[in-house]
């Protein structure tokens, strides 16, 4: 997966925005107003740090050596996943799952309004 591809996958779910709150050169993406993902998207290699469940987290992280606790980032609940080690398809499913996890954790009137067409 490209970085470009990586970006636009993002950006393709629901009322999310890339920022940059920490400098131009890392990518923030959010969902109202919640970060998802964070990526150097001009990093070689192309990592990203994304949102996981603790229990699958620990899974993954077992299975995947391009998946390991997230730099930076409380450990317990995001990994740090290099994108060139793993098929693209795991990639998206990663992502959204982000996605998905934080929207789960947004109030009830934010999460319906992010259901609209």
């Amino acid at each position: 997966m490209t970085p470009q591809e990586l970006r636009a996958f993002c950006l393709s779910f629901n009322d999310v925005v890339e920022e940059f709150p920490f400098g131009p050169e890392a990518s923030v993406f959010k969902v109202a107003g919640k970060m998802f993902a964070l990526c150097a998207l001009d990093g070689r290699p192309l990592k990203m740090n994304l949102k996981c469940d603790p229990d699958i987290a620990v899974q993954l992280r077992a299975a995947h050596p391009e998946i390991v606790p997230g730099w930076h980032m409380n450990k317990r609940h995001w990994n740090t996943v290099t994108v060139a080690g793993l098929p693209d398809t795991m990639v998206r499913e990663l992502v959204e799952d982000s996605y998905d996890l934080v929207v789960a954790g947004l109030p009830k009137a934010v999460r319906l309004r992010l259901d609209r067409p």
